[in-house]
């Protein structure tokens, strides 16, 4: 669909009569793919035209009435209207753990809050009926009386849930088994209507509801679900046992609606290329074709590609995601959790999950495509021989057993193959995705650990050895990766089974690794890195063919060898402005470098160096360089980031803050005269950069030191961005460039101790740099005035 597709049809006009009807059928507006992604967007129009017309009874307005008015005054101006409804949000319930309540379906839910925005808070509070066995929902405006209350819902932490009516604990065995046996419910907790400019939420109906309920499916997909999927801890199901499971009645409604629709679009497509000219030689996209029919089955393609990312927005899995007030998707990270209150999508409406906005996703990305000369993708594994004449390779391998890519896909592939069996019927002849042959160590399919690690050691290098001995010498051959190395720390240091394994089956394949490189391709806001050191970028590994006269080295040779040459690799890699959270990944290379450059590495006794050794030597020099780099700091500077790493910014006793202040060569009173720490009633802690004075200069600071200047750039960056940043920055001169070193050092400090909201900070203030320098050097040019004879014209120098 990207290689292949768009150079096949590129230059084509639509064929959609109202696009041809524009009199633009020439000329550069459809230029390479642009045609074949008009063409997407105009039948995905008609899609959800038709949708509407087939289940938009499915999907009715909110009337916002004036009893509800009466209830909440902040609805008046909406009095009367019939308000498109954005979503709803369900809450799962069980029957009471309670015998007393055992008849009583109770909620689950793990948050009553709806929005935390300020001046536009609202939550569910539950009210108990008077009988104390019943019990219904209403939504409020405004902050909640119990904050921490709302906030938890009826969660308990390890204790799962309380009965909402007995306050009894409810475990999530329990909850596993009702579920199982087909107990499990959901009941309707609030609406989300689209407002003016705003969302609205509403107390829910016994209408909505209803709805909800009634659509039945012609089709159900009943492919087993892994039970691991939908699990917070130990494997639990809760009745999730076919991929079907995840959707509502409704849900499965729209899928079935928008899939049939995908056969119908192809085949309006095929007529209306004909009546636009297009030659239909009869020939489907999977013969080779190339005219009207290939035409309509490409199109489809893409259209069933936008059903598949609405599937990840119709599940109930699905949730609201609070401090943004959308729904999230399902596979907001490569798993599938549990959600128990889901928010279920209005696929006909104008916001997050609905039809329209993944339309425009697929199209504007076939826009996008070169689409140039001529591509050709297969698939094929990568322990079979490679295709003649390879001369260059570059792959992204899988991560050991850290995403089941198989499992997971399967969730999709029913979906696909629904839209897209009649036009790629041996891409689909099974039923699931084949897994037997991805390359990944997973226990479940291989009967232990062990046996996995085994199956993804030998096939790895083999796939490996067959490219580093087809490839051609002249050319590198590059291996992606967006994984955390540091995972484990054991008596050898810091290591990682993951990379160990397969950094072991590169050099085995016959591969010495040159270095590794960073490259920024994860979003910043995707859910698993959202709070937490993620990786910023995926790290690519440089290799060549390890030259078969490699020589032997000792342990001592390669510690040398690290001392020597890491500390000027690293340096390039700061250099080069590296994410700190990139920094140790990216350390592996150089050090691998090294490492593989010889045939074998021995031990005094005779044993071989593993990769796990050489991993942890590595990340030991890293330390160690580190540490050494505190030598470019002030006294004062070396003083907080020892104190940093002993108390973070939380206070500590005066006593020992004054030996530490001997041992560095200065004085607790001199460091509350530089401005970065507080010292009062026997206790010393630094300063927050929030605490630091906004009127600070530098110039007239007589005691500037590199850890006051760092501090204060993460002010001014958190408060004024990275305009006010770069006017500091000139101000600081070279301290500046140290304070951007300082920052290495804290953050690993940070991420060591587990302090991940500073880490952050440091983490982000290094990934701004290039603009901060940028934005410095840029005012700091000088102003030139050039006249001629005519007139006079004022220019910037370049």
């Amino acid at each position: 669909a990207m290689i292949e597709l768009p150079p096949k049809f590129a230059g084509r006009p639509p064929v959609h009569p109202e696009t041809r009807a524009d009199g633009e059928l020439l000329g550069a507006k459809w230029t390479g793919a642009r045609g074949l992604a008009e063409d997407v967007r105009c039948y995905g129009r008609w899609m959800r035209e038709e949708a509407e017309r087939r289940i938009g009874h499915l999907y009715p307005k909110v009337a916002v009435t004036d009893e509800m008015v009466r209830e909440r005054p902040d609805l008046q101006p909406y009095a009367g209207r019939e308000l498109t409804v954005i979503a709803w949000l369900w809450a799962r319930t069980v029957k009471s753990s309670n015998p007393a309540f055992g008849q009583v379906e109770v909620p689950l839910v793990s948050t009553f809050m709806l929005s935390t925005k300020q001046g536009k808070e609202a939550y569910v509070e539950p009210v108990l009926g008077a009988d104390g066995y019943r019990y219904r929902f209403t939504v409020k405006a405004g902050a909640p009386p119990d904050a921490a209350t709302a906030k938890a819902g009826t969660k308990l932490g390890r204790g799962a849930f309380r009965c909402l009516l007995s306050g009894v604990p409810i475990t999530y065995s329990y909850i596993d088994a009702e579920a199982n046996a087909g107990r499990m419910g959901a009941r309707l907790m609030a609406i989300v209507a689209q407002g003016d400019r705003t969302r609205l939420y509403l107390s829910p109906t016994e209408a909505a509801a209803a709805v909800a309920a009634h659509p039945k499916s012609e089709w159900k997909p009943d492919v087993p679900s892994r039970g691991t999927w939908a699990s917070n801890a130990q494997g639990r199901r809760y009745g999730f046992r076919t991929l079907g499971d995840y959707f509502t009645p409704r849900q499965l409604a729209a899928l079935n609606t928008f899939s049939d629709l995908v056969a119908e679009a192809r085949d309006r497509i095929r007529q209306d290329a004909i009546a636009a000219s297009l030659p239909d030689d009869g020939q489907s996209l999977h013969a080779g074709g190339t005219g009207a029919t290939a035409y309509a089955d490409a199109t489809a393609v893409y259209l069933a590609f936008t059903l598949d990312k609405c599937a990840d927005y119709w599940s109930s899995i699905c949730s609201w995601n609070v401090p943004r007030e959308i729904v999230r998707n399902t596979f907001s990270r490569q798993a599938i959790p549990m959600m128990w209150d889901f928010a279920e999508t209005n696929p006909l409406s104008d916001s997050s999950g609905n039809w329209m906005a993944m339309v425009d996703w697929t199209w504007k990305a076939i826009a996008a495509l070169p689409a140039i000369g001529r591509g050709n993708a297969i698939q094929a594994d990568a322990r079979s021989p490679a295709q003649a004449g390879l001369r260059l390779a570059s792959a992204d391998p899988p991560y050991y057993d850290n995403i089941g890519y198989a499992d997971l896909s399967d969730f999709f592939y029913v979906w696909l193959r629904r839209s897209l069996r009649p036009v790629f019927p041996d891409l689909f002849a099974t039923m699931m995705v084949p897994k037997a042959e991805e390359l990944v160590a997973t226990a479940h399919r291989h009967g232990s650990r062990a046996q996995a690690e085994a199956f993804f050691m030998n096939g790895m290098t083999q796939a490996l050895e067959r490219l580093a001995w087809q490839v051609h010498s002249c050319y590198p051959t590059t291996i992606y990766y967006a994984f955390k190395q540091a995972e484990s720390r054991d008596d050898r240091g810091v290591s990682s089974t993951g990379w160990e394994t397969f950094l072991s089956a590169a050099i085995d394949a016959g591969f010495a690794l040159n270095g590794t490189w960073p490259m920024r391709t994860e979003r910043g806001n995707r859910m698993i890195g959202i709070g937490s050191n993620a990786l910023a970028s995926s790290i690519v590994l440089v290799c060549h063919r390890r030259p078969a006269d490699a020589p032997l080295a000792t342990r001592r040779d390669v510690m040398a060898a690290l001392k020597a040459e890491l500390p000027a690799a690293l340096a390039r890699l700061q250099r080069a402005n590296i994410a700190p959270v990139d920094l140790a990944q990216a350390a592996i290379g150089p050090g691998m470098a090294i490492f593989t450059r010889y045939a074998k590495v021995l031990h005094p006794g005779g044993n071989r160096v593993t990769v796990g050794e050489a991993l942890a030597l590595i990340n030991q020099t890293l330390d160690e360089i580190l540490a050494a780099q505190e030598g470019d700091f002030d006294t004062d500077s070396r003083w907080a980031l020892a104190w940093f790493d002993q108390h973070g910014f939380d206070a500590g006793e005066y006593g020992s803050a004054e030996t530490l202040a001997t041992a560095k060569n200065t004085s607790v009173s001199g460091m509350v005269q530089a401005g970065i720490i507080r010292s009062r009633a026997g206790s010393v802690r630094l300063l927050r950069p929030q605490e630091l004075p906004a009127d600070w200069d530098p110039a007239q600071d007589d005691r500037l030191t590199t850890w006051e200047a760092l501090h204060h750039l993460i002010r001014v960056v958190g408060r004024g961005g990275e305009m006010d940043a770069a006017a500091l920055l000139r101000r600081l001169g070279g301290v500046g460039d140290l304070a951007r070193e300082l920052c290495y050092r804290l953050y690993a400090v940070s991420e060591r101790r587990k302090r991940a909201a500073e880490a952050l900070a440091y983490d982000g203030l290094v990934k701004s740099w290039p603009e901060i320098r940028t934005l410095s050097m840029r005012e700091a040019q000088p102003r030139q005035i050039e006249f001629d004879d005519d007139a006079a014209a004022e220019t910037t120098a370049p």
